[in-house]
């Protein structure tokens, strides 16, 4: 019988795993920590995480081990190398997020140039009704058609936020980070040209050490002051601190992180303890999570792992070892 462990299987809240358990034993532990990892894979022939590292000592501690499956995209959280050496295919998932990363980012973009906080609030509040006419022009929003979007990585979900884009009337250019201007739709631009002419900057690139700190304090102070910046790729492309910073300086008027460097944010990062948290809205790294897209990740998860083992089977006892485990 296939051993099929998942280390973090919280990360998948209440979702049905049947379509990966139907294909083995398949023991789920909520969250794992580095410690109880190495006896949680001691009889696993497949193993499955979001965001338990994968290293070489936990490879060591799992004799049985035939797959590696990331329940995800990225895998910066897995040992390649290790895994390689031993002959371990890793699978992860690719493309089951795009169209749930880009609702998200729209979601901010126009949360954070309408106004819909403040006028939710000056309604409730009643200043509405005290105020004695009808509508409310003392901060008006900004109207994003004719206005430029730069995105910083014009992979999948960078194209998909584009199209959105253009629905709206935007203008719509691009930096590569990898160097290759493969999508000829919009123009590739320099980094510095995209911060200056860009009243949106959007941040859909990988996390790689070219891209680590990408926008820093001096990247920062290229961008228009009335200018917005969304980070819906990974913590820490966008210097945390420097951006904090720029936005209690004024810097640019806002932005609308998803990522972190550290995930959950602790009380004394410097999103958390900022001058003016108002300029700054924040999401508990949810862009891939739309309900359609969790539902589309464990059917992926559950092909990666068929594909390794045709035979499949059928359904098995699942264990559900809960979080005091």
């Amino acid at each position: 019988m296939l051993k099929i462990v998942y280390l973090d299987a919280a990360t998948f809240g209440g979702f049905s795993l049947e379509p990966i358990a139907s294909l083995g034993e398949l023991v789920c532990y909520p969250t794992t920590t580095a410690e109880q990892a190495m006896e949680r894979v001691s009889d696993a022939d497949v193993l499955i995480v979001n965001k338990v590292r994968v290293t070489e000592a936990l490879l060591d501690a799992a004799p049985r081990l035939k797959l590696v499956c990331e329940a995800a995209t990225g895998v910066n959280n897995i040992d390649l190398d290790a895994c390689a050496r031993r002959g371990i295919p890793v699978r992860n998932v690719v493309g089951y997020s795009t169209d749930s990363v880009a609702q998200l980012t729209f979601t901010q973009i126009l949360w954070m140039l309408c106004n819909v906080q403040r006028y939710d609030s000056y309604v409730k509040s009643g200043a509405y009704f005290e105020g004695g006419i009808f509508t409310d022009v003392s901060n008006p929003f900004v109207e994003i058609a004719g206005k430029t979007i730069g995105i910083i990585g014009m992979g999948a979900i960078g194209q998909a936020v584009a199209r959105i884009a253009v629905a709206f009337g935007m203008k719509v250019m691009y930096y590569s980070t990898s160097g290759t201007s493969h999508c000829a739709l919009y123009p590739c631009v320099s980094l510095e040209e995209l911060l200056r002419s860009s009243d949106v900057v959007s941040v859909h690139c990988p996390l790689t050490p070219a891209t680590d700190a990408l926008i820093g304090e001096a990247e920062l102070a290229m961008m228009k002051p009335t200018a917005v910046i969304v980070n819906m790729a990974r913590g820490g492309i966008v210097a945390e601190k420097a951006l904090a910073d720029a936005l209690d300086a004024g810097i640019i008027t806002a932005a609308a992180i998803d990522v972190y460097c550290t995930e959950p944010v602790p009380s004394d990062h410097p999103y958390m303890t900022m001058a003016h948290p108002e300029r700054m809205f924040l999401t508990p790294h949810v862009g891939w999570a739309s309900r359609e897209a969790i539902v589309r990740l464990i059917g992926k998860v559950a092909e990666n792992i068929s594909d390794m083992f045709p035979a499949g089977g059928s359904l098995h006892e699942t264990k559900d070892l809960g979080a005091a485990q």
